[in-house]
């Protein structure tokens, strides 16, 4: 019989795949490779607790070494859902298929600008992939001195509209962000978000406010997390996973700044008694490093993430079960900015565990599978549990 975990803490580390997935031709993403990638760019990485649970043993990742007697269970798992994203490698692992995929656009159409800008009476302004930085830097000023909305998006399924709180009201920013939610939900533009991004300050000192708001499409069906909500378990969403599911199957929710504010977050919840799942995403390995092709800043943060984990091995009970996964590629050497078609790792460790082989999975619904089946809760229609290899 599986051992039955009271505790799972499940991290994605948001864009580090592991290697081109055998659909990548179909997504332009030939040789891709993200992890392979950064540490032929860094000359190696430096990622000792990753080596012992045996992520070399996954792929050999130059730098790392394949060590003799990994601790973790191993593998990677491919994704199956008809994209790319972050809501889409998300809702897989919880044991969703989708199989429309969300759209993502390099510019929006003119009629939905159209709409846009007849609904608030403003201008609209951008227009373009950016970081949430970069287009403050170039569009800040006019926007403060026109009134007209800032519209942004990226390499996911996203429409961001950022506003100055003293030019805009957050009720007034609020209400169009809401009917541009209500718009795009379905064909032509199946967007996953749609963004609020309230700022404030002046020329050269813009600062984006806590009160971003998303407005996310549901899932469609519920997912594990619902399963587990439903059973009376604990869902502690740590980072930006409320927003991925819309609230759908969270207990609590908590907000994270950057990866290391994420993994002080996890550490946290390392400390505090309760029974279910802990899921973490740590977001900078793809917004920061990903997207804006910084090889040399993805490694650092790996490496800042690996020496991470001893405080987390050393928190973990005997009962408590770590996975660490990803949702998709970022390969910052690969052309374009885009989310690259890769396999994710995966490494499954618990104090009591041995070596293992887990092969190559065939959906990232395994993951979902394994923690129904781990809480004796409704499994997911798509996934085979990997519980009893653990």
């Amino acid at each position: 019989m599986a051992q039955s975990f009271k505790r799972v803490f499940l991290i994605v580390m948001d864009s580090v795949g592991i290697g081109e997935a055998p659909d990548a031709e179909q997504f332009e993403d030939l040789g891709s490779h993200t992890l392979g990638h950064i540490a032929r760019e860094r000359n190696g990485l430096n990622m000792p607790n990753m080596a012992k649970l045996g992520l070399s043993h996954i792929e050999p990742i130059e730098g790392i070494s394949a060590e003799e007697a990994p601790r973790a269970a191993y593998g990677k798992m491919q994704e199956v859902s008809a994209g790319k994203d972050t809501m889409t490698g998300h809702w897989e692992i919880m044991g969703l298929r989708i199989d429309t995929p969300f759209r993502v656009f390099e510019k929006f159409p003119d009629d939905l600008i159209h709409r846009l800008e007849e609904f608030s009476g403003r201008k609209i302004i951008g227009n373009k992939p950016a970081s949430g930085t970069e287009i403050l830097d170039e569009l800040g000023q006019e926007h403060v001195e026109t009134g007209a909305l800032i519209v942004y998006t990226s390499a996911d399924s996203v429409l961001q509209i950022a506003a100055h709180e003293e030019v805009v009201p957050l009720e007034e920013l609020y209400r169009i962000c809401e009917y541009a939610r209500d718009i795009t939900r379905d064909d032509p533009y199946m967007l996953g978000r749609i963004i609020a991004r309230p700022f404030l300050g002046e020329a050269g000192a813009w600062v984006r406010t806590a009160n971003r708001h998303d407005y996310a499409l549901k899932p469609f069906d519920r997912t594990v997390m619902n399963e587990l909500e439903t059973a009376g378990l604990d869902v502690i969403s740590l980072g930006k996973i409320a927003d991925i599911y819309d609230g759908e199957g969270v207990t609590d929710a908590i907000r994270t700044k950057s990866n290391m504010d994420g993994m002080d977050q996890l550490v946290k919840q390392l400390d505090r008694d309760f029974n279910g799942l802990c899921f973490l995403n740590l977001v900078d390995f793809d917004a920061l490093f990903g997207h804006r092709r910084d090889p040399q800043g993805y490694g650092q943060a790996l490496e800042e993430f690996d020496a991470r984990l001893p405080e987390v091995f050393a928190r973990l009970n005997e009962d408590d079960l770590l996975i660490i996964t990803a949702d998709h590629g970022n390969d910052p050497v690969h052309a374009g900015t885009d989310h690259t078609r890769e396999y994710v790792p995966l490494l499954a460790y618990h104090k009591n565990g041995v070596a293992k082989p887990l092969g190559i999975r065939e959906t990232f619904a395994d993951l979902g599978a394994t923690v129904a089946e781990n809480f004796a809760v409704k499994m997911p229609a798509h996934g085979t549990s990997f519980l009893t290899e653990l």
